[in-house]
């Protein structure tokens, strides 16, 4: 009868023997974890899976569970662009990654054996392609990944990028290795319209010895022009970078290479030609060297008021007066052969050259065809002080510089001329 009392005792009873009983396996499974813990065997089965080399696939898209610490796996390379694709943009970079381990070294080179860098993220996953392709050109890629496993897989692929209907080409001034003067701007000419002229602005840099504020200036469709927001200091280094390799111009117009231009600026010599005194006087490196008694253009021939550039310079130069339309037998027709000292400054035919001719009005009057002449002697030594790029400043006509007679850009303020960027 000791365990006939009331049902509810009983039932208390055997529920705290069910408690203890629980009790008693969590503590032996705890007592077996602790125990166990060092030979336990890793849950799951380890991530190994791997491309074929050279393969292309999407990074990530492999829906399984992402191989950790603990799960060594196969490197798992993906390129793009795939593997043998053609017809490839060339403005587009190449990629090359890993889910698993590092890629080690990547080569990709073009049929000429050009090579194209390219850098690593920072854990080396991943490699992108820096510089832009060749339109029309096979690319090949080698190189070596590592997976977690510690196992390296070779990275193989080909491709070809796409034909340009045409290839965009730039012809630079100044010249590589020139010296110049603190006027000269940078003109880059291409053979063919650009239609997408910020895309191409974008791949053009400038990059100086000294600080220099300057913006590229639109001319037309087939020239842009820089200069700094004042002249160039003198003995500045300036590098010019026309990275068009690989874009797209517009119009199926691809730029076909790229270039670098390399050229240091000179002294600083500023002249200023006073049409009605008569005299130029020339500053080298802002100290007054020489004033020199000139003629300029007679009335019907005014020489032009504007800041000029000296373009070009002819220790001789024959000047024919039918280059600008006076033909011979018209009394202003002229053929002189030996012309010395000659520096063009503008395309319509102005010079500053020596003229002994007109020696007894140099100083005193306008007797010219609108060129600026002076004696032999002074001729000379400005002829040895000067360099193309130099800057003319002409002031005291009533006739003004035209657009693009030459090198104009110093006519424009700079705030009207930074809006003619594309940028």
């Amino acid at each position: 009868m000791l365990f006939g009392g009331s049902g509810r005792k009983s039932g208390l009873v055997a529920r705290g023997l069910g408690v203890l009983g629980v009790c008693a396996i969590l503590l032996v499974g705890t007592a077996c974890s602790d125990t166990d813990a060092a030979d336990a065997a890793p849950s799951g089965t380890p991530q190994t899976t791997s491309t074929t080399p050279g393969a292309s696939t999407t990074p990530g898209g492999d829906s399984s569970t992402p191989p950790t610490t603990a799960d060594p796996a196969a490197a798992n390379v993906s390129i793009v662009p795939a593997k043998g694709a053609s017809s490839v943009r060339p403005d587009k970079p190449v990629t090359i990654a890993t889910s698993a381990g590092t890629i080690q070294d990547v080569s990709l080179r073009d049929d000429d054996g050009g090579k194209v860098s390219g850098t690593f993220n920072d854990s080396k996953s991943q490699w992108t392609s820096a510089d832009q392709l060749k339109p029309g050109a096979k690319y090949t890629i080698t190189g070596t990944a590592q997976g977690t496993d510690g196992k390296s897989v070779p990275i193989s692929s080909t491709f070809r990028t796409l034909s340009a209907g045409k290839n965009l080409k730039a012809s630079v001034a100044p010249l590589n290795g020139e010296t110049v003067g603190v006027a000269m701007p940078i003109q880059i000419y291409w053979n063919y319209a650009v239609t997408d002229r910020a895309a191409v602005e974008k791949r053009l840099t400038v990059k100086t010895s000294v600080p220099v504020e300057g913006t590229w200036h639109w001319v037309n469709s087939k020239q842009v022009n820089y200069r700094p927001k004042d002249y160039w200091p003198a003995g500045t280094k300036v590098s010019v970078l026309i990275g068009t390799q690989g874009v797209n111009a517009g119009g199926n117009i691809w730029g076909a290479s790229s270039r670098q231009i390399d050229f240091s600026i000179g002294k600083s010599v500023v002249s200023r030609v006073d049409v009605k005194k008569h005299q130029m006087t020339v500053t080298i490196d802002g100290k007054l060297a020489r004033t020199i008694p000139i003629t300029a253009g007679k009335d019907g021939f005014t020489t032009r008021s504007g800041v000029k550039v000296i373009m070009e310079k002819y220790r001789t130069k024959r000047m024919d007066a039918r280059t600008v339309g006076i033909q011979p037998g018209d009394p202003e027709y002229y053929d002189i052969h030996d012309v010395q000292y000659a520096q063009r400054v503008t395309s319509s035919g102005e010079f500053i050259h020596g003229a002994p001719w007109s020696g007894g009005s140099q100083g005193r009057a306008n007797v010219s065809h609108g060129c600026v002449g002076m004696s032999l002697k002074d001729g000379a030594w400005y002829f040895s002080q000067t360099l193309r790029g130099d800057p003319v400043i002409v002031t005291g006509t009533n006739r003004k510089m035209d657009a693009n007679n030459g090198w104009t850009d110093w006519n424009e303020p700079w705030g009207q001329y930074k809006k003619a960027s594309a940028l």
